[in-house]
């Protein structure tokens, strides 16, 4: 299966022009039907604590935009986006779109980001959204939640083997991000895809380092601050097989 990460210079809170962004830099690519996409973070807004200004309408622009390019790439189209929950805080969302067009399904960020306040101004999510796709087990999550493992062997438990991480990660800690990534794909002998954001907002920079990394934690594909799409094949057989050769996680205790 080809995965395809776009890797983009999201403009600060401005919807249409990030939609035309991400719509023409899949154009240049060449994208097998079947492929799984992977949009960052608030693709559509950057990580914007203003939630009144950056939410989604009903129906949603954003959605609406994903489940076209699924439909047209006949893919799997995974992005970030910003709806309200009824307390009045927003909701870090990624949503899921497959080839008709329809919506496979939303998870909410487990863990938001207290550092960065972001706690003041999203609610978090609780459970853990688990989905079949071409053979893989695709069980997505948000930027922070990269930094706790317990949220992935969720997933494994629930036979997630492949993980999409969708980001704004700033520069000032990018060695985590890639240490992490790596270490996700490992211990959980799963395919990991994180996806990063470039450019600035008004507080953060943030250096891109997109990639596709396999079940063995080898990086298939990576770029470190282009605006661009990277892409890889990845084989659900392979990891299968490894997983039953290397049987490290039949051994995690109950």
């Amino acid at each position: 299966m080809q995965i395809v990460a776009v890797q983009f210079d999201i403009l600060w809170e401005n919807r249409q022009g990030n939609l035309d962004k991400v719509k023409d830099l899949l154009s240049k690519q060449s994208i097998q039907a079947g492929s799984l996409i992977l949009l960052p973070e608030m693709f559509s807004s950057g990580f914007s604590m203003n939630v009144d200004r950056v939410k989604e309408n009903d129906p949603s622009e954003a959605e609406a935009f994903m489940s076209e390019l699924a439909t047209y790439y006949q893919s799997c189209v995974l992005g970030g986006l910003v709806l309200k929950h009824q307390n009045g805080k927003g909701l870090n969302t990624l949503s899921a779109f497959g080839p008709s067009g329809e919506k496979i399904g939303s998870y909410f960020k487990n863990y938001c980001f207290s550092y960065s306040k972001e706690t003041d101004y999203y609610h978090s999510g609780e459970d853990i959204l688990v989905f079949e796709w071409q053979g893989f087990h695709v069980c997505p999550t948000i930027c922070y939640d990269l930094r706790f493992p317990e949220l992935y062997r969720r997933g494994v438990a629930k036979g997630a083997n492949l993980f999409p991480i969708i980001a704004s990660w700033p520069v000032n800690r990018i060695d985590h991000w890639d240490a992490l990534l790596k270490a996700r794909a490992i211990e959980n002998q799963a395919v990991v895809v994180g996806v990063n954001r470039i450019g600035n907002d008004p507080k953060l920079s943030y250096p891109g380092h997109s990639q596709i990394i396999d079940h063995h934690g080898k990086v298939l594909s990576i770029n470190e601050g282009d605006e661009t799409c990277i892409s890889a094949e990845v084989s659900i057989e392979s990891l299968l097989a490894w997983r039953d050769a290397f049987g490290a996680l039949e051994d995690i205790k109950k």
